[in-house]
């Protein structure tokens, strides 16, 4: 596993290319199977939050779901009008909510573990230097 260097920026961004891409092997493999594609949105959601940086923490829970809409809308089944593609993308997002939560939860659990253990490993040396 690489060490985590990319910003909340760039986590994001790789997160919302990740999934643009995620969307065309969708619709290219598995005929816009949005099962599919919120399937696989919980592991780059979840490898979003492991690399960004430790400063940076906070815009992964944040980046995932707009990663998520910005992958699902070529795949969403509206239809050629900007009314209609905007409808599908709204019924995706609606349909398939349970995908972009667990999506969302994974990156947030993961935030909030790699937190408690940064918080430990300040507390640490304090600790030890207090009981010597």
């Amino acid at each position: 596993m690489p060490r985590p260097r990319l910003t909340g920026l760039g986590g994001g961004l790789f997160a919302c290319a990740a999934m643009v891409l995620v969307a065309g092997i969708c619709w290219l493999l598995f005929g816009s199977s949005l099962f599919v594609y919120g399937l696989l949105f919980v592991p780059v959601a979840a490898a979003a939050a492991l690399w960004v940086r430790p400063a940076d923490l906070i815009t992964a829970p944040i980046s995932a779901p707009i990663a998520f809409a910005a992958g699902v809308w070529p795949i969403s089944g509206g239809s050629g009008s900007f009314g209609g593609q905007l409808m599908g993308l709204v019924s995706a997002l609606s349909l398939h909510a349970g995908w972009l939560y667990a999506g969302t939860l994974v990156a947030a659990l993961i935030v909030v573990v790699r937190k408690a253990v940064l918080i430990g490993k300040r507390r640490l040396p304090r600790r030890t230097a207090s009981t010597s």
